[in-house]
This record gives structure tokens, C-alpha cells and sequence, in this order.
């Protein structure tokens, strides 16, 4: 394949994440960035950086008509959306198709498709596949919604048809409190997506929330890299994923993931997803439903790499420039267990309202089967401009129990200073029965949250002190196992020297 280059329509880790692979694959990348990150670790290590300007995220890493005219004049191959943005619109995919840029993610048409929970659900329907029940047409008459609440059977959850993470969903117990939940969730569909368009569906009440990653070659042939658990959240929001799941029989992990390669070879699709199903922990064989498909790569893509030795992103790029890998899908296997916490500038003293500082000190020690990713470096500054997500810490073990031993140790010796994080959350939340023993379903947070709020504890000062010095020894002397600056060596370098990365 001949030398590309490649824009990356996004920021922070995801967009590090890529410049890395792009760098392995020997292409060329240019990053966008606004005023606001304008000493952004991206730029040191991009080849080419262009900047948006100030102004609101509609201004700059939202402005298609913006990026399309970087991307002409760096004359550029194709795009990387990376995860957020405009990785999931329609307009933009075609915009760049219109313009003969590689959209490095699937074709527009996947993208509306699926993009629509109502239109996605009846096109599955359609097709034989597991949904649950629920109402999913156009009529939006009030009465009429009530009247399918009724005929489903309570408790329904009432959910916008456009967007995710939990905005516009409203779970209704009893027929009483419909009209107002009704009410609720269209505004705030209408306020977050401009569409205040809902499905009813049937509330999954004790649900595990599992998702099978996806590569299509948009020729009808598609591939799994087995399953992830991503269970652990907090409104909506995961916090901690793992793969694989520690629930799933071998029975039903093969099922699940036969269902996503099916639904991903009818659409055929192109590139990386993800199948989101629920699994209802009441039910006697395991029964799942599909949620929705995210027609771009995840968050939590690291795990998945971690336990199968890929590199999702030289997936998509290979596929989207046509490069398909000849691999049957018995050669892809899933090894030892992989979790992945997610950091955030936030504080669970004030109901996790955001915190802001300068970032005095981030800890640089590379562990054994450690996987640090962000965009993020000591003496950046972390402001309520963008999502509060500022690493993430993915590691590996052997085992699920040597796994989840990892990232305890992996977390207690991670301290970021300088402005309140959730580290201390989710080392406590590893260490809750329900989670020990892998039987814990979407209803964690919200039920043992006092639980872990009582046991956490910040870090003495003593014990920060030490941290410190063992910092300040490990970078000056040598010791230790092994050291890198953060941004300094990439995380598919360190990736490598975990688990190996093949090239399929």
C-alpha cells in the first residue's frame, strides 16, 4: 500500500491513538486543533496540525465545511473521525465521499441506518434478530404511546430515537407517571438532538450490557473479535469495561457474537462497529436483545485488542483503502482477560461535579501489562470545554483474577495531581462482591454507590510523598521495571510489549 495521509477530525487520546498506528503503517498524519488546544500534546506529535480557530465546538471541531477545506488543502487521503464528533454523521461521511476523501469508517448509508434506534430496531425485526419487545414506529401521539406502555407492560423505558448516552431516556415504573416521563424525555431529546422523536421499549430490570466489536470489509464479509462487558456504569456513562465477559457461557458468547457478524454481513458493512446488546440476567438461557450499533470505533476498543493481539484502527485503515485481510474468523482468538478504567477530571465528593487544574504531576510508570492511553501530558490544563475523560488505564492478565489484581496496583500507583479524579472510585468499585464475582449487571453504581463512596479514601500526603520519590528515582536512576515521559512512547508501543500485536 502506498504512502497516505491521513486527517484526524478529532483531539486528546483517541486522536494519539491513531497518529500511533498511522506512524506503524508508515502514513503521513495531520491533525486539527482549536484555540483552545492550541499546546496540545497532538501537535508534537502529528506531522502536520491546522488550526480551527476559536469558537464553540459548532465553530471548530464540528464545522464540516471547516475541516473539508483543511483537508483540501493538505490534500489528504482520508479522515479519521476517531469516537464523538462528527464520527457518527451521516452529512459529513458523504460530504467527504462527494469530495473523493476516504471516510475511514462506514459508508453514509450504514451510518443513518443504524444511527436510528426506531429504524435500526425495524430493520432487525425484519431480519429475525433479537429485539426487545417494544413500540418503534413513527406515531408520536401521546395516548397512542400509553397505550403500547400498557401493552408492552410496565416498567418500559421511554427512549429517544436520535443520540445515546442516556439523554432523552426516562424508565417509567407505573402507568401514572407516563404522561410527565413522556414529557421529560421528549424535551430533553428535543434539547440534545433537535429530534424529539421516542420508542417504548420493555425494561430490562436486572440487565448485563455486552457488546460484540465488528470489522466488515463493506463486501459482506464481517468478523468479531469476541465480546466485551461494559456493565459498570454510572448514568449511562461506562466506567469500567472488561473482556471477556466473566457471565456469558461459552454457548451464549458464540450465539452473540454470530448475531453481530450476521447483522454487520447484511448491511455490509464497512469498517469497525459494534453490536450493544442487553442480556436479562432473569431470564433461564441467557437471552439478549439488540440495543444499538456504534458505527465507529469505541472507547473501550484497548480490551479488545489486548485479548485478541489486533489493531483495530490498521483494521480500519487497511479496509477503508481497500486492503482487505484474508483471515478466517477460527484464527482470530481470544486470550487470558483485559479491563479498562476510565479516568475522569471529576469529583465524587461534590455528585462527581467536573474539576479543573493544572495537571502538576502524571504519573509516568510503565507496569508490566500496564496500557496507558491520553492526550494529555504534566502541565496541561484540564478546563469543562470538553468531556471529562482524561486517560485511560487498560491492562492484562493471564486471568480475570490476576487481571482485575493488575489494575488495582496499576491504580494505586497512578496518581494524577493537581485537580480531583475518580481513581479512588474505581478501585473501590473492583473490589465490590457483585463485581468480584462477575454477577453484576448496569444496576451496580446506582445500588452500592454509598458502599464504595464509604470505603474510598484519598491518598494520604505521606503516601503521595512516596510516590514521588519513587518517581523521581525511577526517572533520574534507572530503577524499576521501566519509564517513559507520557506522550513520549506511544501506547501501541507499549501495547507491543505486552501482548503483541499481529497484522492480520
Amino acid at each position: 500500500m502506498k504512502t497516505k495521509k491521513i486527517l484526524i477530525a478529532n483531539r486528546g487520546e483517541i486522536a494519539s491513538r491513531v497518529i500511533s498506528t498511522c506512524k506503524k503503517m508508515g502514513f503521513s498524519t495531520v491533525v486539527i486543533y482549536s484555540e483552545e488546544d492550541k499546546n496540545s500534546l497532538i501537535i508534537d506529535q502529528a506531522d502536520y496540525a491546522f488550526s480551527l480557530g476559536a469558537g464553540t465546538l459548532a465553530e471548530t471541531y464540528l464545522n464540516q465545511e471547516k475541516i473539508l477545506s483543511i483537508c483540501l488543502e493538505a490534500k489528504v487521503d482520508g479522515v479519521h473521525p476517531g469516537y464523538g464528533f462528527l464520527s457518527e454523521n451521516t452529512d459529513f461521511a458523504a460530504l467527504l465521499e462527494k469530495n473523493n476523501i476516504t471516510f475511514i469508517g462506514p459508508r453514509s448509508e450504514s451510518i443513518k441506518l443504524m444511527g436510528d434506534k426506531a429504524e435500526s430496531k425495524k430493520f432487525l425485526e425484519e431480519n429475525k434478530m433479537p429485539v426487545i419487545p417494544g413500540y418503534h414506529g413513527e406515531k408520536q401521539d401521546p395516548d397512542f404511546l400509553k397505550q403500547k406502555a400498557q401493552e408492552i407492560g410496565f416498567p418500559i423505558l421511554v427512549k429517544a430515537t436520535a443520540g445515546g448516552g442516556g439523554k432523552g431516556m426516562r424508565i417509567v415504573h407505573q402507568v401514572e407517571k407516563f404522561d410527565e416521563e413522556l414529557i421529560a424525555a421528549k424535551s430533553e431529546a428535543k434539547k440534545s438532538f433537535s429530534n424529539d422523536t421516542v420508542l417504548i421499549e420493555k425494561y430490562i430490570s436486572n440487565p448485563k450490557h455486552i457488546e460484540v466489536q465488528v470489522v466488515g470489509d463493506g463486501k459482506g464479509k464481517a468478523w468479531h473479535f469476541y465480546e466485551r462487558e461494559c456493565s459498570v456504569q454510572r448514568r449511562y456513562q461506562k466506567i469500567i469495561e472488561e473482556s471477556p465477559s466473566p457471565f456469558l457461557t461459552s454457548a451464549t458468547r458464540k450465539k452473540i457474537c454470530e448475531t453481530g457478524v450476521m447483522l454487520a454481513e447484511k448491511i455490509n458493512y464497512r469498517g469497525a462497529g459494534t453490536i450493544e446488546f442487553i442480556l436479562d440476567c432473569d431470564s433461564t438461557n441467557q437471552e439478549f436483545y439488540f440495543l444499538e450499533m456504534n458505527t465507529r470505533l469505541q472507547v473501550e476498543h484497548p480490551i479488545t485488542e489486548m485479548v485478541t493481539g489486533a489493531d483495530l484502527v490498521q483494521w480500519q485503515l487497511n479496509v477503508a483503502f481497500g486492503n482487505i485481510p484474508k483471515i478466517n474468523q477460527e484464527e482470530i482468538k481470544q486470550l487470558g482477560h483485559s479491563i479498562e478504567c476510565r479516568l475522569y477530571a471529576e469529583d465524587p465528593d461534590n455528585n462527581f461535579f467536573p474539576s479543573v487544574g493544572k495537571i502538576d504531576f502524571l504519573s509516568d510508570i510503565i507496569l508490566k501489562d500496564f496500557r496507558l492511553e491520553t492526550g494529555v501530558r504534566n502541565g496541561d490544563e484540564i478546563t469543562t470545554a470538553f468531556d471529562p475523560m482524561i486517560l485511560k488505564l487498560v491492562v492484562w492478565g493471564e486471568d480475570r483474577e490476576k487481571c482485575v489484581n493488575q489494575m488495582k496496583s496499576a491504580l494505586e500507583r497512578l496518581p494524577i495531581l493537581g485537580f480531583k479524579t475518580n481513581r479512588e472510585y474505581l478501585r473501590k468499585c473492583l473490589e465490590i462482591k457483585e463485581f468480584i464475582s462477575g454477577e453484576y449487571t448496569t444496576n451496580l453504581i446506582t445500588q452500592k454507590h454509598q458502599e464504595i463512596c464509604d470505603a474510598r479514601a484519598e491518598l494520604a500526603e505521606d503516601e503521595i510523598m512516596a510516590l514521588l520519590a519513587c518517581h523521581t528515582m525511577l526517572n533520574h536512576d534507572g530503577g524499576g521495571e521501566r519509564t517513559t515521559p507520557i506522550g513520549g512512547e506511544s501506547s501501541v508501543s507499549v501495547f507491543e510489549s505486552i501482548r503483541g500485536l499481529r497484522s492480520f
